[in-house]
């Protein structure tokens, strides 16, 4: 750190680098400055507006995500004025969509109501299925928004867009939807696809996939990267509904798919995986998935997955152990050896195989099998 470089906030000077913003700098130093918006390694946008705080001499508050630290500069993230003015900005979000969480039932008579036709608005008898795990609901509880909460959502909120349900993966619900542009800085800055951003202006935006498709029209891949950043219930793991994040037990493991190693948490809910997410900071992936590794999981359950090697006889197979599998694999690697030699034989490993399962079967054929036929199927 330059010693030069130096901010005060709260009262407490705090070293910084260059270019480095408030919110980065508050982050580091573990002081708490609630954003939606903001996305961890792309450019900021300011556009949820609740990292608002003061600093000395600045004319109104400003969003910490956005503004640069200065050497000399004075911040205050906690006094009434800025306490009030995030208490506005969340309620004003929480009222612009069907935000059918439970903060407003306390003090509005009207709220269930208002639960109840968001639930037939969803088809559903459930609550949002981001609740639980919403960052606007947190917040909401955080900071006890109530007042004026029904009155202003009964104001503006108008559904404008319609629920979009036609593809495997994700539900994009556009009424949910806050604009706070996480998904689109993943989509094209984390995994640059590109395949979102924001169109039309004003009350009319919207997130849009190409010409304002459905994701399956467009250019999505469906990694799922916009679904992991996602802070409210405005994208929904399709798989995944209903299955709430309480009560859930959390593994890490590595992604079976391929070599690359990614890591990944499991959510297991009575012994069954419901959903997967990325690990944010684990190594190589670093939050990152594809779509086998987010939604490639349910073969797991399949009833048509197989249980034990089969073996084939006459004009069917019947169920065998593994020792008398590969004793049989084995013998008739050894038969074909001793009439044609071991070049006879050849071997084609999977290329999305880890790195150690690759060595091993080039091993076995090099090694005990006696011949070079060895080969992977990216080459084909």
């Amino acid at each position: 750190m330059n010693s030069e470089n130096m901010i005060t906030i709260n009262g407490k000077q705090y070293p910084f680098e260059k270019e480095e913003t408030i919110l980065e700098v508050t982050e580091r130093n573990g002081i708490d400055i609630p954003t939606l918006c903001h996305l961890k390694e792309t450019t900021p946008t300011g556009a949820c507006r609740v990292c608002l705080v003061e600093v000395e001499g600045a004319r109104n508050l400003v969003t910490a995500c956005t503004m640069p630290a200065s050497n000399n500069m004075v911040v205050l993230t906690d006094t009434p004025k800025v306490i009030e003015a995030r208490k506005y900005v969340i309620t004003l979000l929480m009222a612009s969509g069907n935000h059918n969480c439970t903060i407003g039932g306390a003090v509005q008579g009207d709220w269930t109501d208002f639960q109840l036709d968001v639930m037939e608005y969803d088809k559903t008898s459930e609550l949002c299925d981001a609740y639980g795990s919403c960052k606007l609901q947190e917040l909401a509880y955080k900071y006890q928004i109530s007042d004026l909460l029904y009155e202003l959502r009964s104001t503006i909120f108008e559904t404008k867009y319609e629920l979009e349900d036609v593809n495997p993966f994700i539900i994009r619900d556009f009424s949910r939807c806050i604009l706070c542009g996480r998904c689109i800085k993943a989509c094209n800055e984390v995994v640059v696809n590109r395949a979102i951003n924001i169109g039309y202006r004003g009350v009319e935006s919207k997130i849009t996939a190409g010409g304002d498709s459905p994701y399956i029209d467009s250019d999505c891949v469906f990694c799922g990267q916009c679904l992991e950043v996602c802070p409210v219930g405005a994208l929904i793991d399709k798989k995944a509904i209903g299955s709430y994040m309480w009560d859930e037990k959390i593994v890490r493991t590595t992604c079976p798919y391929c070599g690359v190693g990614c890591q990944m948490w499991l959510h297991i809910k009575e012994g069954r995986i419901v959903r997967v997410s990325a690990v944010e900071d684990g190594a190589p992936n670093m939050g990152r998935l594809c779509v086998k590794g987010r939604f490639g999981y349910d073969f797991i359950y399949s009833e048509d997955r197989l249980k034990t090697p089969l073996i084939k006889e006459n004009d069917g197979f019947r169920e065998a152990s593994w020792d008398e599998a590969l004793d049989m694999v084995a013998a008739k690697f050894k038969d074909i050896i001793a009439k044609n030699g071991p070049d006879a034989l050849a071997g084609v490993s999977c290329a999305r195989s880890i790195n150690e399962d690759s060595y091993q079967m080039q091993k076995l054929f090099r090694a005990a099998l006696g011949t070079n036929n060895i080969d992977h199927c990216a080459r084909t």
